[in-house]
């Protein structure tokens, strides 16, 4: 199965400072007949492949992001189950960002942009010209989720990053390659500032991301489920959009 994901996802596409945190990250040996997929390892996603007697659990983030020399009890709970479960977890991250037909590319094809094309770490297309505001709107829709955006402005060019791509590094690639909004998660401060006439659309890290997962269980060759795991973020306000200066929510 790890040649199977390795040719979906090279490994040597990762970045160079990502490498150590993709790929077999706890490995229990054994055939595999079953896979889960999510986004994330959380307990709920552990728990939910132990019920589905999954073999292996196949995520988009590690569970061991920085290296450690302690072992918390939060990530020994996790490993509990897991260990206990007899599962495997192999992580594929911005390997499966960067490769055709990974995370930016599901993203692009599910905003239905034309004309795709790499830019950068992402994607870059055409949409059917509106303005910022009906682009959130569809981007809402398609996505399922809440999306937050900046700058009402009339759109035809389109960059999407799966991620936390909404920040000064990714607007300036977008400015420079010709987009007029960009689509992506985690809206910073320094992305507002420096973004000019490009219009934000922040989607959340998740829903941009969690599509490419649940499309890769068709690509497996074995039996496998899918567990959407979503962050509860809760809402003061319930109206369909919240204007805030020139952001607005699309709720």
């Amino acid at each position: 199965m790890v040649a199977v994901l390795e040719e979906i996802a090279p490994p040597e596409l990762a970045y160079e400072s990502d490498r150590d945190r993709n790929g077999l990250v706890l490995d229990r040996g054994g055939n595999v007949n079953k896979v889960a997929v999510a986004l994330d390892v959380t307990d709920y996603v552990l728990e939910e492949a132990a019920r589905a007697e999954a073999d292996l659990l196949i995520t988009h983030h590690t569970p061991i992001y920085h290296p450690i020399h302690r072992i918390s009890k939060t990530l020994s709970d996790s490993l509990k189950i897991a260990l206990e479960s007899e599962i495997s977890i192999y992580t594929m991250h911005t390997n499966y960002d960067r490769v055709e037909g990974g995370v930016n590319d599901v993203l692009a094809e599910l905003l239905e942009l034309q004309d795709i094309e790499e830019l950068g770490p992402g994607r870059i297309g055409r949409t059917d010209h509106q303005t910022t505001s009906a682009l959130a709107e569809f981007v809402a829709r398609k996505l399922n989720v809440s999306v937050r955006w900046i700058g009402e402005r009339e759109i035809e060019t389109v960059m999407v990053i799966g991620g936390s791509g909404l920040n000064g590094e990714f607007v300036e690639i977008a400015i420079n390659g010709g987009a007029d909004v960009l689509v992506s998660g985690e809206l910073r401060h320094d992305a507002i500032r420096s973004a000019q006439n490009l219009a934000l659309i922040d989607a959340t890290h998740y829903a941009t991301e969690n599509p490419a997962m649940q499309r890769l269980c068709e690509r497996l060759p074995v039996d496998s489920v899918f567990i959407d795991h979503i962050p509860e973020v809760q809402m003061v306000d319930n109206t369909r959009m919240v204007h805030l200066d020139q952001m607005a929510w699309y709720l």
